[in-house]
């Protein structure tokens, strides 16, 4: 696999620059204009928690808000809280900062490895990974490859059904490093939770009359899973309502283990 210059980027934004014990600085793509994308200050965020726990404990879930729009001219302060090391359990609060002003706040929660009890829910049946000229060239140098399935239906100016299955994978190799692996899930995991509301309204409306902005995000992680091999993200939106679209995901491996999901509203406020 031939590693993009977008994601050689993406990897220099992740090894965050330690300023002082438990604080950090994260940095942003060069050529961002306008506001930051969620999924970039989400996996700053976990990687900055991440590094003030032990490497033997994992991430298993986490719960943020966005609360301003982030400045891409300038750096993020990430301040990260030691709440709580446990016997089994690690608990982190960072806040994102810019111009003395938090923009983002999340709660981490770290477990050691245990066994227990097993289930999980089907993937969808009949899927496999795209071939390489199925996915577009313009997705081919970019951060991650993706395939959307039903892309023209999806993309059309009529009502569709409020759900959407898109496989991706990073556009580069990956040490073995899991938490680096997982912070780049969570980077994925942001980029088409928002769009899955607003499917039943197609025909409805100009995407210039939308006002559309993340306002909170979650994930639980259930297993390992690499970010530089195909996974399936299965989403669906039970409900849009008080200018709010709630959505929800479920990320597969290409063999069918369910890896992590998300939840996630957003604002959808129409000013036409």
């Amino acid at each position: 696999m031939q590693t993009t210059p977008a994601f050689v980027e993406l990897l220099g934004l992740l090894d965050l620059e330690a300023i002082d014990r438990d604080i950090f600085r994260a940095r942003h793509p060069a050529a961002r204009e306008r506001r930051l994308y969620g999924g970039q200050i989400m996996a700053q965020a976990l990687m900055a928690a991440a590094r003030t726990v032990d490497a033997a404990r994992s991430p298993h879930s986490l719960h943020g808000y966005f609360l301003r729009a982030g400045d891409p001219s300038h750096p993020v302060i990430i301040d990260v809280e030691r709440i709580r090391d446990g016997g089994s359990f690690t608990t982190r609060r960072v806040v994102a900062i810019q111009h003395g002003r938090a923009i983002f706040n999340m709660d981490v929660s770290f477990q050691k490895s245990e066994p227990g009890l097993t289930h999980q829910t089907k993937m969808p049946e009949g899927l496999v990974p795209p071939t390489e000229d199925m996915v577009p060239n313009e997705l081919k140098e970019g951060t991650f490859r993706s395939f959307r399935l039903d892309y023209r239906r999806l993309t059309s100016e009529t009502p569709q059904p409020p759900e959407q299955v898109i496989w991706f994978h990073a556009n580069g190799l990956i040490p073995d490093d899991p938490i680096l692996h997982t912070c780049l899930i969570v980077f994925e995991s942001d980029n088409a939770l928002l769009g899955t509301a607003r499917l039943p309204h197609r025909g409805k409306f100009k995407r210039e009359d939308m006002q559309m902005a993340s306002l909170d995000h979650a994930m639980w992680f259930h297993h390992p899973a690499r970010a530089d091999e195909w996974l399936l993200y299965a989403l669906d939106s039970p409900s849009s309502s008080c200018a709010r679209g709630y959505n929800r995901g479920q990320i597969f491996t290409a063999a069918g283990q369910l890896v992590a999901s998300t939840m996630q509203e957003g604002l959808m406020r129409h000013h036409g």
